[in-house]
């Protein structure tokens, strides 16, 4: 992650999720508790477990958003460096404009973009489970799409409270 993206995340490289940071736990089904195994592929960091992390990630200042097989390779880079298994990419280009939508569904949840090449703009959703890394996305797409500015932001996606799976 860039420092302009970790900054506005808060976030500096110690915050980063690494494999010595995030533990992955695979559960059985059927109980009722985090502590009865009953959690699919949770993760716990720095003392809170959850389903996944879902980054929302904004690109102003882009370039490359028209292309639709630079997107499509953009997305399988991406997939790749955050160690996700991607099963299947749908895109969509948008005419006359040349915007571009799509997703690349994972076996761990997915990543979307929407494009605007007339504004120079790109929304992506990025979200993992298990111990795939989300936040590796974000220099593929700095790279891919040159923005001049990127804002992300974080939501711990079904984070368990007490250690309950039900609320």
């Amino acid at each position: 992650m860039t420092t302009n993206a970790a900054l506005k995340l808060g976030m500096d490289s110690e915050d980063f999720p690494s494999d010595a940071q995030a533990e992955v736990y695979e559960f059985p089904h059927g109980a009722d508790s985090a502590t009865d195994e009953n959690l699919d592929h949770f993760i716990t960091r720095n003392g809170r477990v959850f389903a996944g992390t879902h980054l929302i990630i904004d690109l102003w200042g882009a370039q490359r958003l028209d292309e639709i097989d630079h997107v499509r390779a953009t997305l399988r880079e991406a997939v790749e460096q955050a160690g996700a298994t991607l099963l299947h990419i749908h895109l969509h280009h948008f005419t006359p404009n040349g915007g571009v939508s799509g997703v690349a569904v994972l076996a761990e949840s997915h990543i979307s973009i929407h494009t605007w090449p007339e504004c120079d703009y790109a929304a992506l959703d990025v979200f993992m489970c298990g111990d795939s890394e989300p936040h590796k996305a974000i220099p593929v797409l700095e790279r891919a799409f040159s923005p001049s500015s990127v804002e992300v932001g974080e939501h711990l996606r079904g984070e368990l409270k007490d250690g309950n799976t039900r609320r």
